[in-house]
């Protein structure tokens, strides 16, 4: 993009980043850049302080030491303030004095005076970061990795100054800990670091009691959720990264591990079912323990507590007289359990899908109130359906897209995107607070690390004040994040696998993942393959190519915590290609014989050698691939995950050999029913039939 176009989208900042193009990618992008003449070479660097530090001060100075050894095999050294090392470069960290707060808290503001902006120069001479938290400091010192330039000897750093601030007070991300696996405690702590990297400072934990509280044994026990001890490290983990670590929970509905355990199901309204029946004398006990114990878990002075999707009070509302009484005790309830919580000094958020869908409820909201707007498509650009109710009242609120992962094979980062970024400038323009990205794992069959740039797009975003570089957001992210050698083929990767999703949808529909284990062979399908043979061809060469890129990226060394994920969804979208174009393969052999059962060579020729032999035939193939692959993801799951639902996740991969497995027995036993010149049925009945009519006529 050239500078004058550039400068049209930032006018108001009142600069142009003279030589951007030429020098790293930053990101989230700085709101002011100046570069200068020339760079510094900087074969070490030494950390020292302007003033008196604190130990949020020395944390960051030890994270850049970190950083610079692993990703440029630069020494770092800490000095104490004022001291220098004869030929490194000094990197100055100055915080002005006063007190200090790592985190963002209630009335936070964004802009150029904002508690997280900071100033960073590079000159001939010395580095310096000022800012007044530690919290600039911090952001300062990821914007000066970003920076670098070159590997070991040959680093060096640009003449620049950058006065940057975050252009929303919230950025957050929340990840879905309930409805598929759970992530191992390292795992969060690995996307709350790397969230941090791309200035986001919320993190919310969504669980539907996955969390433990005392005096509750069978509510999810065991690996299916995290201990007291575990959140507290998570809390500590993300307070000096400056992050800060929020409970997200549904505290009306979806509350089915409950109320599945004997002695919780009398507070369900219906047996078993999700929602509290809230006029049952032990729920509002039960609420003022849990929150007791959750405020004493999560110090942050925000909490989430749901209460979207009540589908039974949603019924309520077309009813009338004492039949419509649900929709009145979902504001009562709401009222009553943001109350307890605010009673701990907390400020509540609640998602708004039934608020804004009943705007009478608003007036009788609890006050203070934060609304959390969730929808995660642009069909609607303006999200007016979300947010007009919310401005017309003058609610505080949040915007929350999501990454598109939840039932795709791999992620679908075109929807993400979009959805980041429309909804992103709607917030802005009704006022938002900030933006919660989310992180669903609806199909309990995903792997988080696929979405990673999705976590790094949605963090980045709101900082920002001009709209992300989507064409080129893979490429500037696959720089930041990986060795020069290998960047080139991470973003060739993630491009080619959002491609491969797009297309694998045309035929497999939005949930690609269930699709997947779907019988190609079944009516729904079958009949739709023909109109949808070149997409299943564009899928699998868009598959081929990323799974070829990454395995070039894996031989030069490549992070296998962020390539092997990877890998595994190219290979997936490359089977469901497969599999959905066997159907059209073996139909196009079976009609060429004219209907009739031709001779036995030619039969063994074209059919029995090609189809149904043992090895290297159509349908074991894919009966071999599915088991090949399934080490490779059981493998990955347990990197990123406990064992939990593991079995249940594997489970499909069985059935799917299982089913590869039927289809050639089916046709291997037809073989032997069946002798040349008898008529031959199509082949989905074939291949379908319970009852096959040439198993009685042989």
């Amino acid at each position: 993009m050239n500078c004058k176009k550039w400068m049209l989208m930032v006018v108001a900042l009142g600069f142009c980043p003279t030589g951007f193009a030429e020098h790293s990618p930053l990101l989230p992008r700085p709101q002011e850049v100046h570069y200068g003449s020339g760079s510094v070479s900087v074969p070490s660097l030494h950390v020292t302080f302007a003033s008196a530090s604190s130990e949020d001060d020395h944390f960051a100075a030890d994270q850049l030491r970190v950083w610079m050894k692993s990703q440029a095999n630069l020494e770092v050294s800490i000095e104490a303030v004022g001291s220098g090392q004869e030929g490194a470069v000094p990197v100055i960290l100055d915080r002005d004095g006063g007190k200090d707060e790592p985190l963002a808290l209630p009335g936070e503001q964004p802009g150029r005076s904002s508690r997280e902006a900071y100033d960073l120069t590079v000159t001939e001479k010395e580095v310096k970061i000022h800012s007044r938290s530690s919290a600039g400091i911090y952001y300062g010192m990821q914007t000066l990795r970003q920076l670098l330039e070159g590997q070991g000897a040959e680093v060096t750093l640009p003449i620049v100054e950058i006065h940057d601030w975050p252009s929303m007070e919230y950025r957050g991300t929340m990840v879905d800990i309930s409805h598929g696996p759970m992530p191992t405690v390292k795992e969060i702590e690995r996307q709350i670091d790397f969230l941090a990297r791309w200035k986001a400072n919320q993190y919310y934990l969504y669980s539907e009691n996955s969390i433990e509280l005392s005096g509750y044994p069978l509510l999810n026990p065991g690996f299916a959720r995290l201990s007291q001890h575990d959140i507290r490290e998570l809390v500590a983990y993300g307070r000096k990264r400056h992050v800060d670590v929020i409970p997200n929970f549904d505290l009306y509905g979806h509350q089915h591990d409950l109320f599945r355990v004997e002695q919780y199901s009398g507070m369900s309204d219906q047996p078993h079912g999700t929602e509290f029946e809230v006029r049952s004398p032990k729920v509002m006990p039960l609420m003022a323990d849990w929150v007791n114990q959750f405020a004493d878990l999560f110090p942050s002075p925000f909490v989430s507590i749901g209460f979207d999707e009540t589908f039974q009070i949603e019924a309520a509302t077309h009813a009338s007289g004492d039949a419509a009484k649900p929709a009145e005790l979902f504001v009562k309830q709401l009222i009553a359990v943001a109350g307890l919580f605010q009673k701990h000094g907390k400020h509540v958020m609640v998602y708004d899908d039934i608020i804004v869908k009943y705007p009478q409820t608003i007036p009788n909201l609890p006050p203070g109130l934060i609304a959390v707007a969730w929808y995660y498509t642009s069909e609607d650009p303006t999200y007016n359906r979300w947010l007009s109710p919310l401005i017309a009242h003058h609610i505080q609120h949040v915007v929350q897209p999501g990454i598109t992962s939840y039932d795709d094979i791999a992620p679908d980062f075109d929807t993400t995107f979009e959805n980041i970024d429309t909804f992103l400038a709607a917030g802005r323009r009704s006022g938002a607070l900030g933006l919660v990205n989310s992180v669903w794992a609806d199909d309990a069959q995903l792997l988080f690390r696929m979405s990673l740039p999705g976590f790094a797009y949605g963090a980045a975003a709101p900082w920002q004040s001009i709209p992300m570089d989507r064409a080129n957001f893979f490429s500037e992210y696959a720089r930041l994040l990986y060795p020069h050698a290998v960047a080139s083929d991470i973003a060739s990767a993630l491009s080619n696998m959002t491609i491969a999703e797009t297309d694998i949808k045309k035929l497999l529909g939005e949930q690609t993942m269930f699709g997947l284990w779907e019988d190609p062979f079944f009516s729904t399908y079958y009949k739709e393959l023909p109109e949808h043979r070149n997409d299943l061809h564009e899928a699998r060469m868009h598959a081929e190519e990323a799974e070829s890129a990454l395995l070039h990226a894996q031989g030069l060394g490549a992070d296998p915590e962020t390539v092997n994920s990877l890998l595994i969804g190219s290979e997936l979208l490359d089977y469901a290609g497969e599999k959905f174009q066997t159907p059209l393969d073996l139909e196009a052999i079976w009609n060429t014989f004219g209907g009739k059962h031709p001779k036995s060579e030619q039969w063994w020729n074209e059919w029995e050698s090609q189809v149904t032999h043992y090895d290297h035939s159509y349908v074991t193939d894919l009966m071999d691939r599915i088991m090949d692959l399934k080490p490779a993801y059981r493998a990955e799951w347990l990197e990123e995950y406990t064992p939990y639902r593991m079995g249940s996740a594997l489970g499909r991969w069985d059935a799917e050999y299982q089913y590869w497995r039927g289809v050639h027995e089916k046709l291997r036993h037809f073989n032997e029913s069946t002798k040349p010149g008898d008529a031959l049925p199509p082949l989905d009945e074939v291949i379908e039939s319970p009852h096959p009519s040439w198993t009685s006529a042989h």
